[in-house]
């Protein structure tokens, strides 16, 4: 019979139980049954498995699947459409076995890195492209079925759910929940009729690296680009273009689902945006023709688009509308955090600031230094805007870029004076030795209610399992705001009395909490271990009053690599990155103004570790990245001594630097 008269039979007998009340569960669900089996197999025939071998371990801190997978095949001459995700492991050699059992060596032609997807050809002919169900015909409601060629069988494994939301991840994707994991990450996502409605692929909406989405497997969270997209773009692909997600070059202040109206307010220099004309401020009205009232009106639009697409933007500035075109990007030019040269003084919250920003320390060959502002200076306005504390200086100076000049006005001596300053880029440099907060002691509080101070122990709350150990110096004022440096042990060793001894006189000075969590394996830190860190992250921030822009993650050896893995994935929660004796094993996210990252290297001058300490910070100087290094004199590849500790620790008290 063929694919369509097994349907039609098929959809009689659904009919038949819609309008006969006698017929009882069992009879309802053994035809239900019996259409997700027909879907299935009228979808198998274009569905492949495909093999991977050698590659990366981890990739992102996540270790990679090994396992076989799904392709669904998109044209009769070899061609096979797969999640991107089969392939972060960089294999040596690709594999696809074809629904006749015929194995194959495939190459990658093409990426989709908009929406996750890899076009694979295999040298084979006769093959049977995967039929597309029409967007049109897609609701939310509808049976999904998610299929996957995984195991020797010659069926497809499937699991069963429904549409649960379309125009998904800013209009790139369907969502379901069936249940979609690496084993049929590639598959298709098909209806009643056999039909595919998209190809599974895991996507989060707030990312775009390899492996985002991937920690919403099996969890009812699902996702599929739309086959007829897929389809739409597969001309593009065949010839060996990479589609790449298109970018504005624009930040809004909320990037939230809820977020209010679409004003903008960071334009990228040299972006798109940028020399289309838009500027901090200006409110888009329309995007295509279409009117926008909310930012996530305006990334819907835009989300569908790739680099190299022309955008057509209506915006508003100073009550009048103006028109503009653009040409989205595929990348921008690396954001370099502009700066200023001070570190602020920091008060207690007792006292919140109102008089301006006063200046604890200016570093030495400074915009600051070389515009003559001084210690104790206090900053009341920027271009003539005043401010009335850090946060708001922060906050003007990062709408700005390295070069620009601005008029600072200041109290001195509770005299007015102006000055004129051209900002430089952000450094991370080790600032010799500088005054300490002046932080009182607090009066002990009666009762035990006064949080821990000094060395102590302790597990997070359902987790006895896995412990850390924790230093808070003893004068601990919560009135104050304190740094947090996360030390990371390597494999096999705590090192935690050696790094306390290091570490104990740096954090009483400079007002650091220092906490160590220990792995869950002597074998090193495994990547269920990140979900451990940033939740001690978070605990410790609840029991103390922990600066937010000085949290900085500090390892050794080994544990870099997680030390990378939890700050790239946790942008929003450290500000900084200290190694010794380590190199970055892989690239970090891009510079971002929202979250700015600084990196210290600490490595001996006889380590072989130091060529690609050094490689590596050449690597993030050029994407703009503020990075410092130090190389201690006779020092092989060991932890160094109190000596070297102390400029570790001033770099974190050092991280708010403005």
């Amino acid at each position: 019979m063929s694919r369509s008269g097994r349907f039609a039979g098929l959809l009689l007998g659904l009919l038949f139980v819609s309008v006969s009340p006698l017929l009882g569960d069992e009879r309802l669900e053994a035809l239900e049954e019996q259409a997700f089996r027909e879907a299935a197999a009228l979808a198998e025939p274009s569905i492949v498995r495909i093999e991977t071998v050698g590659g990366l371990d981890f990739v992102g801190g996540l270790l990679t699947p090994t396992g076989p997978t799904t392709g669904v095949v998109v044209g009769e001459e070899g061609w096979i459409i797969t999640s991107s995700f089969n392939f972060a492991s960089k294999p040596a050699s690709i594999v696809v076995t074809t629904p006749d059992g015929h194995r194959y060596p495939a190459v990658v032609t093409a990426s989709d890195e908009a929406r996750m997807l890899t076009l694979l050809k295999i040298d084979a002919s006769g093959l049977a492209p995967m039929v597309a169900a029409p967007r049109e015909e897609i609701r939310v409601g509808q049976w999904a079925i998610a299929l996957g060629r995984t195991f020797e069988q010659p069926f497809p494994n499937i699991s069963v759910g429904i549409v649960s939301a379309v125009g998904r991840i800013w209009g790139r994707a369907i969502q379901t929940d069936a249940k979609t994991s690496p084993t049929n990450y590639g598959g298709p996502l098909v209806d009643v009729r056999g039909r595919a409605m998209g190809v599974l692929v895991p996507l989060d909406p707030q990312k775009s690296d390899e492996t985002a989405g991937i920690q919403w497997y099996d969890s009812g969270i699902g996702f599929a680009i739309p086959m007829e997209d897929i389809y739409a773009v597969l001309g593009r692909l065949q010839p060996g273009e990479d589609l790449k997600l298109g970018r504005m070059g624009v930040a809004f202040k909320d990037l939230g689902p809820t977020a209010g109206e679409p004003v903008i307010d960071r334009v990228r220099p040299g972006s798109p945006a940028f020399e289309a004309g838009l500027r901090p401020g200006d409110r888009i009205t329309q995007v295509d023709g279409k009117p926008v009232t909310r930012v996530p009106h305006v990334r819907h639009i835009l989300g569908r688009k790739y680099a190299g697409d022309a955008v057509a933007l209506a915006f508003v500035r100073d009550d009048v509308e103006s028109a503009t075109q653009l040409t989205l990007a595929a990348t921008l030019e690396a954001y370099e955090a502009p700066l200023l040269g001070i570190l602020p003084k920091r008060l207690s919250l007792a006292e919140p600031a109102s008089g301006g920003v006063e200046v604890r320390f200016v570093l030495p060959n400074s915009p600051a230094a070389q515009a003559g502002i001084e210690r104790r200076d206090i900053i009341t306005a920027l271009g003539g805007e005043p401010v009335a504390a850090a946060g708001e200086l922060r906050e003007k100076i990062g709408h700005l870029r390295p070069g620009d000049s601005a008029d600072l006005t200041l109290l001195r001596s509770g005299e007015p004076l102006t000055l004129p300053v051209t900002l430089g880029g952000m450094t991370a440099e080790v600032l010799d030795d500088f005054p300490s907060d002046s932080r009182p002691a607090c009066q002990p509080a009666d009762g035990d209610d006064s949080p821990k101070t000094g060395r102590w122990v302790g597990t997070l709350d359902g987790d006895d399992e896995r412990s850390y150990w924790a230093y808070v110096p003893a004068d601990y004022n919560p009135d104050f705001s304190y740094g947090l440096a996360v030390w990371l042990h390597p494999a096999g060793d705590t090192m935690e009395a050696d790094v306390l001894k290091a570490w104990q006189a740096a954090c009483d000075r400079r007002g650091i909490v220092l906490v160590g969590p220990k792995t869950s394996q002597p074998s090193g830190w495994r990547p269920d271990d990140a979900d451990f860190v940033t939740d001690l992250v978070g605990h410790i921030k609840d029991q103390y009053t922990i600066d937010p822009l000085r949290i900085a993650v500090h390892a050794f050896g080994d544990a870099a690599r997680m030390a990378a893995a939890v700050a790239f994935e946790k942008r929003d929660m450290f500000r900084g990155v200290s190694l010794v004796g380590a190199a970055l094993r892989s690239p970090p996210p891009e510079n971002h103004p929202e979250f700015p990252l600084q990196f210290h290297f600490t490595c001996g001058d006889k380590d072989p570790a130091l060529e690609a300490v050094e490689k590596t910070a050449e690597a993030l100087r050029e994407l703009k990245f503020p990075v410092s290094v130090t190389s201690v004199p006779d020092l092989g590849h060991e932890y160094p001594s109190a000596d070297v500790i102390g400029p570790i620790a001033r770099w974190v008290d050092a991280l708010d630097r403005i």
